[in-house]
């Protein structure tokens, strides 16, 4: 079990001073509704959008896209029942089912089926596999030259790393896991032809290697022959998933980054998702949210996302303490990781548990914030969240009106796009409830 309710509650106030000439603002203005002001009055003039730089990953560069969307349909009954929560997550975040931001690892074919342009990136300095496959004595040149041999070119140096893994020598196993390491980087025929030449049952014990090369090209490997789909039974027949959340707890940066995309990339496979989260993936995916380099808070929460489709692992999330840090990224709005974190925050804000942390870590002023001052795309990811606090909750209405989300929500129902307009009014619908289910109360008392 991670354990961060001290460092989280430290960071979490330091947001809280950051933020509150802004807070004050808004609860000056909330006053204000609260003498009966009309809810739909014109808002003060509006904060100018923040851009984020999102160019880090292919899950960032299709981030752009998500707030653009075919206009929904009003629902002219009661708000709540508009929520329609899995749904709307869903649709929302359809890129995170996709890919994740991994390192230079990663095929051109991933990045070819998410239509991105491939770009060249850097290798991995904890990388102790050379570039050039015949240094590794397999008998094939450079690896721009294995993306244009046959596979039955492949075919020897498949064996030769097999040969290599089954060896004694802890050498011979490191230079193999580099060696499919690198063959599984380029096309998918050789991701199959390795994964049928029994080379992951011969991995999977390499990722509890004490040697960090090791288990970084083993895990590495893992990673790229998961993105064929063929490999990813056999990935779990072999047992690795446990082996797997053992590099995400003890690897390098780089092996912990990459556990977690193959657990990711795992995750695919709807069945698949149950059995990672009982395999205890979730707390050192928090771990890796709080402590790991800005590519790999992003991996943790593109898989974290795909995980928590399972209620089962919104619970673990929760349990898991993801509640408060992904305040914090929301609160901070930078490196474009906050996006990411209102939509983890909104799948886990579905279930009871998730309501009360986030009302707990001070998440409903962070929300507000992001409609008011956030980006175009973070504003609609905030709307949501909140939706999912309002949905069955009096008391969580009565606390985000005391924040003055209203006339932010009022701008946005104008100015936003089809679908951010679409919440917008959803959740301005179940406020005026609130507002008016408050306002006959002293009335039905007397």
């Amino acid at each position: 079990m991670v354990l961060l309710g001290d460092s989280s509650e430290g960071d979490c106030s330091s947001a809280r001073i950051q933020r509150s000439v802004g807070r004050s603002m808004r609860t000056v203005r909330s006053n204000v509704f609260r003498s009966d002001s009309p809810p739909d009055a014109p808002p003060a003039a509006g904060s100018a959008a923040v851009s984020e730089n999102l160019t880090d990953s292919v899950v960032d560069f299709q981030l752009q896209e998500l707030a653009v969307g075919p206009p929904r349909s009003s629902d002219a009954k009661c708000a709540a029942a508009s929520v329609e929560p899995a749904a709307e997550l869903l649709e929302l975040s359809r890129d995170f089912d996709d890919c994740s931001s991994v390192n230079s690892d990663i095929s051109g074919e991933l990045e070819r089926l998410a239509s991105v342009p491939r770009t060249v990136a850097p290798t991995s300095p904890a990388a102790t596999g050379p570039d050039d496959l015949e240094a590794l004595g397999l008998g094939i040149g450079s690896s721009e030259i294995v993306e244009r041999t046959s596979v039955e070119s492949v075919e020897p140096a498949v064996r030769a790393c097999m040969e290599g893994l089954g060896s004694s020598s802890p050498e011979k196993k490191r230079a193999a896991a580099a060696g499919i390491r690198l063959l599984a980087k380029h096309r998918s025929e050789f991701r199959e032809l390795i994964g049928a030449s029994g080379a992951i049952p011969a991995l999977v014990p390499l990722l509890k290697s004490t040697d960090p090369a090791a288990q970084e090209n083993a895990v590495t490997a893992l990673l790229n022959l998961s993105l064929e789909e063929a490999n990813k039974g056999p990935i779990m027949a072999a047992g690795a998933i446990k082996p797997l959340v053992y590099t995400l707890r003890t690897g390098t940066a780089v092996a912990k980054q990459n556990a977690a995309c193959a657990l990711l990339s795992l995750s695919m496979v709807e069945e698949n998702r149950s059995t990672i989260g009982a395999c205890g993936a979730i707390p050192p995916l928090v771990a890796l949210l709080v402590g790991g380099t800005s590519r790999g808070k992003k991996d943790a929460l593109t898989t974290l996302y795909k995980l928590c489709s399972a209620r089962r692992n919104k619970e673990r999330a929760v349990s898991a303490g993801a509640v408060p840090p992904l305040v914090e990224l929301v609160a901070e709005r930078g490196g474009g990781i906050a996006e990411k974190a209102l939509v983890v925050l909104g799948s886990l804000a579905a279930v009871p548990e998730g309501r009360d942390a986030v009302v707990e870590a001070e998440g409903i002023p962070v929300l507000v914030d992001a409609v008011e001052a956030g980006p175009a795309r973070g504003r609609e990811f905030a709307v949501h969240a909140l939706l999912q606090l309002c949905a069955d909750s009096e008391r969580n209405r009565g606390l985000v009106i005391g924040e003055g989300v209203i006339p932010p929500l009022v701008a946005l129902s104008q100015t936003g796009s089809s679908r951010a307009k679409h919440k917008a009014e959803t959740l301005l619908r179940l406020l005026r409830e609130q507002r008016q289910d408050d306002g006959a109360t002293p009335a039905t008392a007397a």
